[in-house]
């Protein structure tokens, strides 16, 4: 059962954080997903080396959307480049 909400939870959080920056991200609902949980994950690992989470306790909402919003924000980068997202400049 803990799966299961980790999932809907994800979908949500991801959802919201492609919401929150808006923009083309290849990938569906199973990437959104993926973005939402490793958010939680990436908030939960930061609130406890800062200290705001005792161990074993899971991150907030809005701690979970921030981490998705980094999270995305890195993928960008990353998938930029394996593309080539970058601008070509023509030589004058």
């Amino acid at each position: 059962m803990h799966l299961l909400w980790m999932i809907i939870v994800g979908l949500i959080v991801g959802a919201i954080a492609k919401l929150i920056m808006p923009g083309h991200d290849p990938g569906g609902i199973i990437v959104t997903m993926l973005l939402g949980i490793a958010g939680s994950i990436v908030a939960g690992l930061i609130g406890r080396a800062m200290g705001w989470y005792a161990a074993g306790q899971s991150a907030g909402f809005i701690a979970s959307v921030i981490g998705a919003i980094i999270i995305l924000a890195i993928y960008r980068v990353i998938i930029g480049r394996r593309h080539g997202g970058g601008s070509i400049r023509r030589a004058a």
